[in-house]
Parts: C-alpha cells; structure tokens; sequence
C-alpha cells in the first residue's frame, strides 16, 4: 500500500528584544542561571504585566511578511496548566485572537514550487528552563517571559525536504526582520512537527504522532523520513499508530517514545484579566511594516541588480550579517561583483578555518572596499591584494597605508610601461613569431619577462593589452 505523510510544523521563535514580553526583565543568552529575572517573571503576588511595545511590532512584521491577516486587537488569555516550567501556575497567551492568521509561505523544493498554508501566528511568553537530572530538575528562570510568537503551518506539508525547507525560509524571516537570531542550537527558534500517514488518495487523516523539540533543519527532516518510514512498516504489517509523543537521537538517528497521549489536555483558557484589550490604529500596523528591515528575497532582487548572479546571491544571502557586511561594503563605490568574490572566497575561508562569525572578523567592510578599489584602480595586482589581506587579518590597517609602507604600487602608467614593452619585445623577437604561429604561451612568457624587469610591479591587464598591441605592429 502507498502512503503519505501529512505534516503541520509548529515554531516557536525567541524574540530578541531588550525586556520580556510582559516585564522589565533583562533578555539575554548564556548569563548565569537565575540572574536575569524580576518579580513579574516569577510570578509574585500583586504584581502586573504590561505588554512589550517592541513584541507587538515585531510580531506585526512576520505575520505580513507571511502574508497573514492581522487583527487590529491585541487581546490575551491564561494558559492554565501546573507544571514545573511556568513560575505562575498559568502562561500568557494569545488563543482566540491571534494577531496573525490565514496566511501562506512559497518554497522552493526539489519537486519545484509548493505554497504551504500557515493557520496562525500568536504572541505569548516564554517558560523557563529545565535541566533534568535522574532524580531531580534544576530550573532556569532566565528564559521565563522572553517574548515569543508561535506560528502553526497547516497541514499542507508532506515530506522531510519541504518541512526542513519551509523551517528553512521561517528562519531567514524572523532572522532579516530582526526579530530572532533564530539559533536553533540556542533554542531561539524551537521546533514540534506533527505528522500522520494516511493511504495516497485519500482524505482522511491518520494517528497523528507528535515529534518535540528538534533543534536543527538537519534534525527536522531526518526525523520525518525516519517516521515516514517507521509508520509505513506499522501500517504495512497490519499494526496500529498510537498517539504519542515522540522526541528525535541524534546518536541512532530515530524518533524514540517519550509518552503515550490518551485524551487532548484541556488547558483551560481564559481572558487574561490584567491586560485590557488593545486597538492598534491602522497607522501604528502600517508604520510597523513600512520600517521593516529587508527580507532575503528582496535583497535578492537588489543583488541581481547589482549584477550579481543568483548563486553568489544566496550564498551572501545564506547569513544575514555577511549580506549586511556585504551592503556596508558596497556603499564605497567598489565593483559589487569583485566584492561579492572577495566576502564569499577569501573573508568566508578566513571565517570558517578560524571558526567565528562576520561579526568577530577584524577587516572591516570599509577596509576591504578599500583594497577592492586598490585592484580595480589597478595599484595593486590580485597577488599583491592577497597578501595585503593576510596582513589585515593580523591587523586591520588601511590597504593604501600598506601601499605607501611596502611601495608596491602598479606601475600602470601607460607611456611607462609601452617603453618598457617594446624594449622586452624587442629582445625576445622569437616569442613575437611563435606567438603568430599561434603558440599562446609565447605571450605569457613576454609578459612574465616584463613582470621580471619590474619586480612584478607592470599592471598585468594593461601589460598584457599592451603587449598585443606591440606584436601586431610587427
């Protein structure tokens, strides 16, 4: 029997905003545990939650760059249910009114394009952090309150592939419009799939089976197609789904039990007293989109009219803030597509042989616009580049500072070099006549002669333009 699998995806994205979505409360990654959190965060009596301005706009961003109806009522409700991970016994949340819904994503897969529906996207507060021992927990309050929106897809998704690109392209959303780092190694962005096999051609769903917690695109599609797989023999051998929750090993690379599910909670929502319903006027939702940074797919159309090609592009577009080093550096003046070679040849090998981040490389985009300029000027020859980079590395000086030190500048003064040519040409007479019998190496070998008398300083294009021009004469 022919199977498919039936997919929905549910995010969750840390917002990276100064305070958390209902308190004053500092966020931040890797503090000491415990250090980053105030009253509201733990739930002391008396004490009253106010709305995170920053959230609200945020949230408005993604849910139309999701292409979803915003609603212009923020209102919010109580998530009660008793576990360790929620200080006050309840979450706040937004269920009946999210302020997103109805929305879609196109991906691009190896089958082509596929456009997956998105049902919602709600604003609520985090939980804290749990470190589980055998037998005890240690608790985090740290991430209790953070700001977080939650965007549920339908279930329009059907493989390990479109699931990992559609996580894939959420991440570069929220990572563009500023909203997340959208780490998932930290847990900024925080994945749950729900999936179900049901006979090929048939409406009906299946069991579904939850899988928690994935932490990488990787991870997310290599635990579908093994659960794919694990319910197909199930289903195949005449067995039964049990609805259950499952979590992914990295070690066996399988989904492994963690419980059993018997009935849907009831979590017992209601209106979340202490915040009043909130209206936002048209002009605080339309303001909150015309500010939005730009998306990936817009600095795309850019690039392409910068000239570049679509897969220098997405490789600047693979990491925002290599496609913001990028734009900083194009401010200069520099040939964008001599720039684009340089971040995605030299300053990438750097960044990955020295494992860090655009952020924690030491030339700066104005530097190396500098040393681009330098090339296309034709002071200095690609060699010369190279080896003023290796010396920037170590330390980020101006690449004209190192011209005056070292003067090396390119002779590319014309009258110079043309006398320089023919005096060359005229003692290799030989090279002249094997290069009219069509031996190509001979004119390397003049130019390479040239480059000798000078110490390598004659501007290679122009020596070699003017080298030709010498030969045909004769």
């Amino acid at each position: 029997m022919e199977f498919e699998a039936v997919i929905g995806l549910e995010i969750h994205v840390e917002m990276k905003t100064k305070s958390k979505m209902f308190s004053s409360g500092p966020v931040s990654y890797g503090e000491d545990p415990n250090t980053e959190v105030n009253v509201v965060d733990m739930g002391f009596p008396g004490v009253m939650p106010v709305v995170n301005k920053q959230a609200v706009i945020n949230a408005i961003r993604v849910s139309n760059a999701l292409h979803m109806s915003i609603d212009d009522v923020v209102m919010f409700e109580r998530k009660n249910y008793f576990y360790s991970d929620l200080p006050k016994g309840y979450q706040i949340t937004q269920q009946f009114r999210p302020i997103g819904s109805n929305g879609y994503l196109i991906i691009n897969t190896s089958q082509g394009e596929r456009k997956i529906g998105i049902e919602r996207l709600h604003m609520e507060e985090d939980t804290c952090k749990q470190l589980h021992s055998w037998d005890f927990s240690l608790l985090d309050y740290n991430r209790a309150g953070i700001p977080l929106i939650e965007i549920v897809s339908r279930p329009d998704l059907r493989t390990g592939e479109e699931a990992a690109k559609y996580v894939e392209k959420i991440r570069s959303i929220v990572s563009f419009l500023d909203v997340s780092d959208g780490k998932m190694e930290e847990g900024s962005l925080r994945c749950d799939v729900n999936i179900s096999l049901r006979e090929k051609g048939t409406e009906k769903f299946g069991t579904k089976v939850e899988i928690k917690n994935l932490n990488s695109i990787a991870n997310i599609q290599k635990a579908i197609d093994f659960e794919i797989s694990r319910q197909s023999i199930i289903l195949d051998f005449g067995g039964v789904i049990e609805q259950e929750t499952r979590r992914f090993d990295e070690g066996s690379k399988e989904t492994v039990l963690m419980r059993v599910k018997t009935d849907a909670v009831d979590y017992k929502y209601f209106t979340e007293p202490n915040i009043a319903p909130i209206k936002l006027s048209r002009e605080f939702i339309d303001e909150a989109i015309k500010t939005s940074p730009e998306l990936a797919e817009v600095k795309l159309e850019r690039y392409k009219g910068l000239g570049l090609n679509e897969y220098d592009s997405d490789l600047l577009l693979a990491d925002k803030d290599i496609s913001n080093y990028y734009d900083e550096a194009i401010k200069s003046g520099a040939n964008t597509k001599l720039l684009a070679n340089w971040i995605i040849g030299d300053v990438q090998s750097v960044l990955n042989k020295e494992g860090i981040s655009i952020k924690s490389f030491k030339v700066s985009p104005i530097l190396l616009a500098e040393l681009v300029l330098l090339i296309e000027q034709g002071k200095v020859s690609n060699k010369q580049a190279r080896e003023f980079f290796t010396k920037m590395i170590e330390n980020p000086i101006s690449p004209k500072k190192l011209l005056e030190e070292t003067g090396t500048s390119l002779i590319s003064d014309e009258d110079t070099l043309k006398t320089i040519v023919k005096e060359v040409v005229d003692a290799n007479e030989q090279s002249v006549i094997d290069y009219k019998n069509g031996k190509d190496r001979a004119l390397g070998f003049i130019v390479g002669q040239i480059m000798k008398k000078t110490q390598g300083k004659a501007n290679p294009g122009l020596t070699s333009k003017l080298v030709l021009e010498e030969i045909k004469r004769r």
